[in-house]
Formats: C-alpha cells, sequence, structure tokens
C-alpha cells in the first residue's frame, strides 16, 4: 500500500501562531488542497496525516478543540468527495521528549504497527514545516516541502510553492 502522509496544518488548512489557535472555531482549506488530495486517492495513494499537535499540552487547546477541528475538516473533505484513511497526532509538548513529535518517525511508526502492508519506500511525506522534511529525511522516503526552503541536499526532497505542485512529481 502506497500512502501519503500529509502534515495538516499549513498544508490541508490553514495554520496560525500557537496563541491564536485558541479562538480557531472551524478549520479554513488552503486553495488547492482538495484537488490535490483527490488527485493524490486517484493516483493510488491512501492518505494518512500525521500532525503535531504540541498546542494540546503546552494548554494553547484542549483535546475537545482539536477533535472538534478535526471533525470538521473530515466532514468537509467527505463532503467533497476526500476519505482519509487515518490520522495520527501527537499531543505532547516540545520539551516531553516523545518519540512521536515530528521529525521523530514514532507517528509513522504507529502507522507502520496499525497498517503493515505500508510500503514505505513507494509512500511519502509533505508538510510546510522543516519537521516534515526531516521526518521524511529520517525515514529515508520522498518529501514534498510547501515554501520551506532549499537547503536541502538530500536527493529525495522537493521543494514546492504551493500544494497544487504536488500533482506533478507523483
Amino acid at each position: 500500500m502506497r500512502v501519503a502522509f500529509f502534515d495538516r496544518d499549513g498544508t490541508i488548512i490553514e495554520d496560525y501562531p500557537d496563541h491564536e489557535w485558541t479562538g480557531i472555531e472551524h478549520p479554513v482549506f488552503i486553495d488547492d488542497s482538495f484537488n490535490t488530495l483527490k488527485e493524490v486517492i486517484r493516483k493510488g495513494y491512501k492518505v494518512i496525516l500525521i500532525t503535531n499537535q504540541y498546542i494540546i499540552n503546552e494548554g494553547y487547546i484542549t483535546i475537545d478543540q482539536y477533535h472538534d477541528i478535526n471533525n470538521q475538516m473530515i466532514n468537509k473533505l467527505k463532503h467533497q468527495g476526500i476519505e482519509l484513511f487515518d490520522i495520527f497526532y501527537c499531543p505532547h509538548g516540545k520539551d516531553e521528549g516523545c518519540s512521536c513529535i515530528k521529525p521523530k518517525i514514532g507517528m509513522v511508526k504507529q502507522a507502520i504497527h496499525k497498517y503493515p502492508e505500508i510500503n514505505i519506500n513507494e509512500s511519502f511525506m509533505i508538510g510546510d514545516s522543516t519537521v516534515d522534511i526531516e521526518l521524511a529525511i529520517n525515514m529515508g522516503i520522498k518529501g514534498f516541502g510547501i515554501g520551506v526552503g532549499s537547503n536541502y541536499k538530500d536527493q529525495n526532497i522537493y521543494q514546492l510553492n504551493t500544494i497544487k505542485d504536488l500533482t506533478s512529481y507523483i
């Protein structure tokens, strides 16, 4: 099974400074995220979200707020005909020393444990942060960075201007 590991905030829905998440009640989708997700699925990938949510344990949002935003996002995606395969999130604070916060590989390992049929060599990671790119490097898979800069020398790392650019690479 080929998997497209997507970051959530800043990749599919808008991201905000940590303190602003406290007042966010509804997800705002990034331009072209619907069409890109549809095309990725059409090309035979299952979409799994891998998202750092340290703002939970750092007190900016509650676990209920996280689930509310996520459920709204899932429902809107379903309404658009987009089915996410699964979601893995890390609620731990940046200084908690967990093994799941990106760029550590814990969430991808959880996905592989839950779905042993994942072919990691045919999968990729996409996100808008250096931790997403570093996760791809740490896993030895293709990585796509949206507006992350081009200071990565790894031959499997590709720089994108927008999420829409992904479809020409896969």
